[in-house]
């Protein structure tokens, strides 16, 4: 079935429901479900009169807009696939993807068409479409004329591809099938409470597709969704008002900076990012009657586990306080969800099935199956290190470490590519606990919430890195609490490092090239 039936079947319901919302030299435009599917059906008719066919590839370089689901939806429409990749990742990774996949076609604003003539690659590419004004050799997309109904795609056919740079910088495409996105939507739609006719502020342009699927308005952030952490915040407060948005899903650092002007959402779910229970106690504090949720999930499967913040009880922060990590919730009905003994960087392409039992409060390797789980990667390049098949499934290896209590939840250690030299855990909780950075961070991050703080093997030492120039005092208080997780050396600097995508993850090879320094 093709995704962008469920587009039509929503436009014939809803013709007049606004379906995109975004801001254009600030000025607002909203689409309608009705006009967005002629729209879609249109672009998909000017795709097959450049000479795009079923199983071309268009790399898409469009600022996240009204044009850019036009161009994704009019693709899946004529059953072809969508490319993406960071532009930020520089010229060097752009032209590495192209290697990889070389392109039938580029679409793009005017400043990609710039980049497009800069990189040997991509000037290589047959066909280029503009949006906005004219370009040398590139046709202006067009969405006046055409109204063919949708191509019937089989579910393992490919959709959208997206480029990352994974730990070896080099480049690893994700394929999702339109299999792949119905079965996210269905997983999606559950665990968020998707409901026809609400209005969801957009930070996270990968659930567009699930909130049109449902039936919801999207209203695009007015903000810059590159930096999740500085948002402007008087511009989305604006619109907020203005559209009556009901619902948000967004990073932590994005609703740690919209705290003190916070929206009146009904609805909030955040992820991408660790979810400290300390925020989700603010978020209670400013949204005394909304409902919150933390979720859990990756590129490879999302979502995967998902918790309200009133499910955290005292005991469950006093295990993070004790250094037994964070806790992400029960794992979504939609997939299946082990832990196994951690071998990370020990390739498991095969495993007997028996193997597979989860005892609670091991802690280990977590891995899930289920039809909104990536079953591989292009080519097959990353499969080897992260793919295990057991029983006639296929399981993906997250790298992510944690332990299962027994009102199986899951409980999050850190990556299991990161862990330290051994010492005990307290009674009560999986023995390796504290072998894993994140479980010390989480614990600190409870007794001192306002300092960033990273643990990792430096020289073979286990050190703390605090993101703070502290007083005496501070610092020994901070000294004193780190012994008892076993850190043997402290190091204080100005600041940390943090993840480029969401602004809320400790960048650890930024931060080992800081101490390198």
């Amino acid at each position: 079935m093709n995704l962008v039936a469920l587009l039509e079947e929503k436009a014939r319901l809803h013709p007049t429901r606004a379906a995109l919302v975004d801001s254009l030299g600030g000025k607002d435009r909203v689409v309608g479900y009705g006009e967005l599917a002629r729209r879609v059906a249109a672009g998909a008719d000017a795709l097959g009169k450049t000479g795009l066919r079923r199983g071309d590839t268009i790399l898409v370089f469009q600022p996240v807009s009204i044009e850019l689901y036009e161009i994704l939806l009019a693709a899946f429409h004529s059953g072809m696939r969508v490319m993406l990749a960071d532009p930020s990742a520089g010229r060097k990774f752009l032209s590495l993807c192209c290697q990889r996949l070389m392109p039938d076609a580029f679409f793009g604003s005017w400043k990609a068409q710039l980049l497009r003539m800069a990189v040997p690659e991509l000037r290589r590419v047959k066909r280029a479409i503009r949006t906005g004004p004219w370009f040398p050799g590139a046709r202006a997309w067009r969405t006046d004329s055409g109204d063919t109904g949708p191509v019937d795609v089989a579910d393992d056919e490919p959709a959208l591809i997206t480029f990352t740079s994974g730990s070896t910088g080099v480049p690893k495409a994700a394929v999702r099938t339109h299999g792949f996105l119905l079965a996210q939507h269905r997983a999606l739609s559950k665990a968020m409470a998707f409901h026809e006719g609400e209005v969801d502020l957009i930070t996270l342009p990968v659930f567009v597709l699930a909130n049109l699927a449902s039936g919801m308005t999207s209203v695009l952030a007015a903000t810059d969704l590159a930096r999740p952490g500085s948002p402007d915040v008087a511009a989305i407060t604006a619109q907020c008002a203005k559209f009556r948005v009901t619902r948000c899903a967004a990073s932590p650092a994005f609703f740690e900076a919209m705290l003190e002007k916070m929206p009146p959402f009904e609805k909030i779910h955040t992820g991408g990012a660790p979810v400290f229970p300390d925020l989700l106690r603010r978020l209670r504090s400013a949204l005394p009657h909304a409902e919150i949720h933390s979720v859990y999930g990756s590129t490879e499967a999302e979502p995967i586990a998902h918790l309200t913040a009133d499910d955290w009880s005292a005991g469950m922060v006093e295990t993070t306080r004790s250094g037994g990590g964070l806790c992400a919730g029960a794992p979504v009905p939609e997939l299946a969800l082990r832990i196994i003994s951690d071998s990370w960087n020990t390739p498991l392409t095969e495993i007997d099935a028996d193997n597979l039992t989860t005892k609670p409060g091991q802690a280990g390797e977590i891995i899930v199956c289920g039809a909104h789980v990536l079953h591989g990667y292009l080519d097959g390049l990353g499969d080897q290190e992260t793919k295990i098949h057991a029983g006639g499934s296929v399981w993906h290896r997250t790298g992510d470490a944690g332990w299962m209590d027994p009102h199986g939840r899951v409980w999050l250690l850190g990556r299991c590519a990161e862990k330290l030299p051994a010492f005990p855990a307290p009674d009560g909780l999986p023995r390796d606990a504290l072998r894993y950075p994140f479980a010390i961070e989480c614990a600190l991050r409870e007794i001192f919430p306002a300092i960033r703080m990273a643990a990792l093997d430096w020289d073979g030492q286990r050190t703390l890195v605090v993101g703070k120039k502290c007083g005496a005092g501070e610092a020994s208080e901070i000294d004193g609490k780190a012994m008892a997780f076993g850190i043997e050396r402290v190091i204080y600097l100005d600041s940390l490092p943090l993840d480029r995508r969401h602004n809320a993850k400790i960048d650890y090879p930024a931060l080992r090239g800081l101490l390198k320094a």
